[in-house]
């Protein structure tokens, strides 16, 4: 299992970090996910195949991943 970070604007309460939570838990190989406001956490088991998953479903949530 590996850890990835990324850095997510346009976030600024609660309520977008359940958004982004529910999002990243659609995704079966994230083991777990601790999102807070304008960062997020994940474990995964290969994080050089899943960051690309990861960002697209955070972006889906109306979000933008920063460097």
């Amino acid at each position: 299992m590996a850890e990835i970070t990324l850095n997510i604007e346009g976030m600024s309460c609660q309520h977008c970090v359940q958004n982004v939570q529910k999002a990243l838990d659609r995704i079966e190989s994230v083991r777990s996910a601790e999102v807070s406001i304008g960062r997020v956490t994940v474990d995964v088991d290969d994080p050089a195949a899943q960051k690309d998953i990861i960002v697209k479903a955070i972006q889906g949530a109306g979000y933008k991943v920063v460097a």
